[in-house]
């Protein structure tokens, strides 16, 4: 959040029906339901981890996970999957959050899994999230974890919204939708085999808005990248990809400056920023309410050009 955003609970616009009591208690429901499933994963799990990359809906993870936990210690590591093709904004917040709270950090890196021939780099320029699943799959084996839990919503895309808040996966890391158990009454069995893992998500059933209003009501503090500013961007697969060091322009493009701001963050090759003057959370909630497409199917390339991208991912042990 920017020093200057003095929004709260009580200056947001009145975007429920009924009214802003209705409103509290919705987020409330959300809150209590998240940290109940984190205190269930790590109860039920014996080497659990929590998914953190600096982005908007991770940083809610981790705001709840204090809430659950504090003031003793997590009891589980943090982990980020690194492409390698990060926004420098999103990496500084993400080093100075956790230097922060005093918690450690695995950084599992994509590079060392090119490096290492497990994967195949792509090329220069081009997007490595597709990589993170073979990574992701190679740091749960080297640290035995039996629960990742991560910053997922179902809204963002129809795969994830097949899921469920404990998501199976086999020895290979499969996702199986067909194979998930269920959840009825919210209640939830998170045993596994040796070798399978599950993963959690206590953000399900929020939507994007719900994380914005959640930020707004809580002050958590967030990337710049995350509010209006000015930067160069180009227009590309219809997209305005922001310039930087895994971003040049190519032949025949035309570099903008224009003020942007970006709804998700990830791989600096794929992921588009959004026109918006939105410098406050009253702005950007009110910009969210009125927006016709998800945060991801308008800003990630590698979600927008198949309707199968994100579960043909996911049955490769993507997130």
């Amino acid at each position: 959040m920017t020093p200057t955003d003095t929004a709260t609970a009580a200056t947001l616009p009145r975007l429920h029906a009924d009214g802003p009591a209705h409103h509290a208690d919705h987020l409330a429901l959300l809150e209590s339901h998240a940290i109940f499933v984190l205190r269930e994963v790590a109860a039920e799990s014996e080497r659990p981890v929590l998914l953190f990359s600096g982005g908007k809906d991770s940083a809610v993870l981790l705001h709840l996970a204090v809430k659950a936990f504090r003031p003793g210690r997590f009891p589980f590591p943090i982990m980020h999957i690194d492409t390698g093709h990060n926004f420098p904004e999103v990496i500084t917040y993400r080093d100075a959050r956790i230097a922060e709270l005093g918690e450690r950090l695995i950084v599992a890196s994509v590079q060392d899994s090119i490096d290492l021939g497990r994967v195949a780099d792509p090329g220069e320029g081009k997007s490595r999230n597709r990589l993170q699943a073979t990574t992701l799959l190679d740091a749960i084996s080297e640290h035995s974890f039996d629960a990742a839990i991560g910053g997922a919503r179902r809204d963002e895309d129809k795969a994830r919204a097949k899921e469920r808040v404990l998501s199976f996966r086999d020895a290979f890391g499969q996702w199986d939708p067909k194979r998930q158990r269920p959840e009825l009454w919210q209640l939830y069995q998170g045993r596994v085999l040796p070798g399978e893992h599950v993963r959690a998500f206590p953000l399900s059933d929020w939507t994007e808005l719900d994380i914005w209003q959640y930020i707004a009501r809580e002050q958590i503090e967030l990337a710049p990248i995350y509010f209006s500013h000015r930067r160069p961007v180009v227009q590309r697969d219809g997209m305005l990809l922001a310039l930087g060091e895994w971003v040049t322009p190519e032949p025949g493009e035309v570099v903008e400056e224009a003020r942007v701001r970006f709804r998700t963050v990830g791989d600096a090759t794929c992921t588009g920023a959004v026109r918006s003057e939105a410098t406050t959370l009253r702005e950007i909630i009110v910009e969210v309410a009125t927006a016709r497409t998800s945060e991801r199917g308008a800003t990630r390339a590698d979600d927008r050009f198949s309707e199968t991208a994100m579960e043909d991912r996911k049955r490769e042990g993507y997130f």
